[in-house]
């Protein structure tokens, strides 16, 4: 389900286009720390999801796709 990555990754994006013009603005150390944390945030959203869509690591658990195998008492 590698779609869901591609998406997640747009989604991380078009926050970052309407951010983006914000974050040079600040103007109080509170600021600089709120966007200092969301731009760490935007990192590793996107770095994991990348991660995923190029298959460098594992989909999460909800998203993995078993074979459906039926399981008996033998």
């Amino acid at each position: 389900m590698r779609h869901y990555a591609f998406l997640r990754l747009l989604l991380a994006a078009f926050f970052m286009y309407f951010a983006w013009p914000l974050i040079p603005q600040f103007s109080s150390q509170l600021e600089m720390l709120f966007w200092a944390c969301w731009l760490a945030f935007f990192v590793f959203v996107f770095g994991a999801n990348l991660a995923t869509l190029l298959k460098i690591s594992d989909p999460p658990v909800m998203e993995q796709e078993f074979d459906k195998v039926r399981q008996t008492d033998g």
